[in-house]
């Protein structure tokens, strides 16, 4: 597994504070369905002995409790979960189609479009899987197996061996199952669902050019056996995912043999009870379904890297020659023109960037160092504002070359002006524009811009000063905060009020007649 793999697994991973509250949640919704079991079977092995009540009372308090815990726990954990999980994909999504903006459309010509869509959409959300389904539910188990051998082994150290040689053997069996079973599968479903909608990307794009050379069929055929093999990994895992479940099911009954085996001669020899004995037969039957989550995250696991990869890779790491290192903006000019910018080229040179795997462009031109020309090569052209100009040429003449180094998609060398001024030039006059939109900014700025006095409160609150040191106390902050929603409501009703008053006193159009009279 490469480097930006890694990198990109660990970057879907939320952090440690936010990942947290679910992993105990986790922990909390599989140790209630231990003990609701455990406390099940010595609630039930009590009562047949008909002792008071009172005897049985923290028993039937033990099982209504872990009821409703696992259900509620198991509902928070997802809860919380799913908010860290997608937090995380909305921040690689977000780095991902920043990377991609300076490259797009020529620094991505080596990615189909229907691939590097399923790129940005099917493998990132396939993302949140590690979180989810890979971490959480690993610590969770470990965790309630390990608490849960340790209590077998306080009350019966010699049934606690055989359980835990179970558990350990079952889980390498069913991941040995697994790995063997659909292990290519997993590892190819990513891929195939990228090849199915590329396919169907580009027969949809060129349906008419297929259709006029009666090619759509054989097309068709393409997208038709793509979709078989994707169905067919799609079945592979689900097999494999249902052999592995079948797997620890059996692990569960063998774990309650066993345990049965140890426990029968301590009850023999009166070393524990009957109400013991129940829940060292029934309590390995809810370890194996705690240990059943693990084969599952593995494979989670399995198919979440493939998808890592592609993601890491949709953007190349390096910036292809030629492409321009950052969107530049030319230079404001002094002031608005009433007519389109003269544009003046002047031995204009430039290339498509060499990309590995790259589809067949206009003219694919190795880089400058190469023994082939560029695209356009010392081009001299002059456009008089309002002039037209007809570019004509046979293919890989350098009609789309010129097109792209005019919109800046191609970098070039040599001189390209706009009523004088060099495309290239970065920005120097102006105010850039703000990254914060206004939906994102805060309430109290946008108070301090608004039209009505009353409504534009001193705000002398700023981050990283202490609250109290600037405004003497939560106190007078909140006692201010309420006078100033105040004075704005007073004000908004002044405003209506002046608006409604001119309103009834304007008359309206329909009264506006000869000889009508106005209330």
């Amino acid at each position: 597994m490469s480097d930006p793999t890694r990198a990109m697994l660990r970057t879907a991973i939320p952090p440690f504070r936010r990942l947290l509250p679910s992993v105990v949640l986790g922990v909390a919704s599989a140790g209630s369905s231990v003990a609701l079991l455990a406390c099940a079977a010595w609630l039930i092995a009590r009562a047949a002995e008909q002792p008071p009540v009172l005897y049985l009372s923290l028993g039937i308090v033990g099982v209504r409790a872990f009821a409703l815990g696992r259900a509620v726990f198991r509902y928070l954990e997802r809860l919380t979960g799913h908010d860290a999980s997608f937090r995380q994909l909305a921040a690689i999504r977000a780095g991902i189609f920043e990377r991609m903006l300076p490259l797009a459309p020529d620094g991505l010509a080596a990615s189909r479009r229907g691939d590097l869509l399923t790129r940005f959409v099917d493998d990132v959300d396939e993302l949140q899987n590690v979180p989810l389904r890979v971490v959480q539910p690993i610590v969770s188990a470990v965790i309630v197996l390990a608490l849960a051998v340790v209590g077998i082994a306080v009350l019966a150290p010699a049934a606690a061996v055989p359980v835990l040689a179970c558990l350990v053997a079952g889980i390498g069996a069913a991941l040995v199952v697994q790995h063997r079973s659909a292990g290519r599968a997993q590892r190819r479903l990513a891929l195939l669902r990228g090849e199915l909608q590329a396919a169907i990307v580009e027969h949809v794009q060129a349906l008419d050019v297929l259709v006029a050379f009666d090619a759509a069929d054989t097309r068709r055929r393409r997208i038709e056996q793509l979709g078989e093999r994707l169905a067919r990994a799609t079945r592979s895992r689900a097999a494999a995912t249902g052999v592995a479940s079948a797997a620890m099911t059996a692990v569960g009954g063998i774990a309650v043999a066993a345990s049965l085996t140890a426990a029968v001669p301590l009850l023999e020899a009166e070393r524990i009870s009957g109400p013991v004995f129940a829940v060292l037969c029934l309590v390995p039957l809810a370890i194996a379904e705690v240990a059943s989550a693990v084969p599952l995250a593995v494979s989670a696991y399995r198919q979440a890297r493939p998808s890592a990869e592609r993601v890491a890779t949709a953007v190349p790491a390096l910036l292809p020659a030629g492409i321009p290192t950052r969107p530049v903006v030319p230079t404001e000019l002094a002031s608005t023109p009433a007519h389109p910018p003269a544009i003046v080229l002047g031995g204009v040179r430039a290339e498509w960037p060499a990309l590995a795997g790259a589809a067949v462009l206009e003219r694919p031109v190795p880089h400058v160092d190469g023994p082939h020309s560029a695209g356009l090569d010392g081009l001299d052209l002059a456009l008089a504002p309002g002039e037209r100009v007809l570019v004509r040429g046979g293919s890989g003449a350098g009609k789309t070359t010129l097109a792209h180094v005019l919109v800046r998609f191609l970098d070039y060398a040599g001189s390209y002006r706009l009523d004088g001024v060099e495309a290239a030039t970065p920005r120097t006059c102006g105010r850039a524009p703000a990254r914060r939109t206004r939906r994102a900014e805060p309430m109290a700025l946008r108070r301090e811009r608004s039209p009505e006095p009353a409504l534009r409160p001193r705000v002398r609150e700023r981050r990283g000063a202490p609250r109290r040191a600037r405004s003497g106390g939560p106190a007078r902050v909140g006692r201010r905060a309420r006078r100033t929603r105040r004075e704005g409501r007073r004000a908004w009703r002044a405003r209506l009020g002046r608006t409604g008053a001119a309103h009834r006193a304007r008359p309206s159009d329909a009264r506006r007649v000869p000889g009508a009279r106005p209330r």
